[in-house]
């Protein structure tokens, strides 16, 4: 559900904030369900650090916009923690270097 949530958010976000295509590939969340650690793959960007940053800095208002979305599901909104996921690109230089 945290997943979808924020695949959504980011969706209406990626195109104006962010300027490139944000895909929320694994959401994993504490026992507690205190934290809640999302991973996030970049695309149609040259500098990842800069949108994970980005969004970290924007973590209070995705989080409440989350809160929003789940309300009625979850009594807790968990703190959002958020990381790049960068297996993709490492499968393609694996790709590129099995290519030569």
């Amino acid at each position: 559900m945290l997943q979808r949530e924020l695949a959504n958010i980011f969706l209406q976000d990626s195109r104006n904030i962010y300027k490139c295509m944000i895909t929320v590939t694994n959401v994993t969340i504490t026992s507690d369900l205190s934290i809640a650690r999302a991973y996030l793959s970049i695309y149609n960007t040259k500098d990842k650090d800069l949108i994970i940053n980005l969004i970290k800095e924007n973590t209070k208002e995705i989080r409440y916009r989350l809160g929003q979305q789940i309300r009625n599901q979850m009594r807790v909104v968990p703190t959002l923690e958020f990381f790049l996921d960068d297996t993709l690109d490492y499968l393609e230089h694996i790709d590129e270097l099995l290519k030569k």
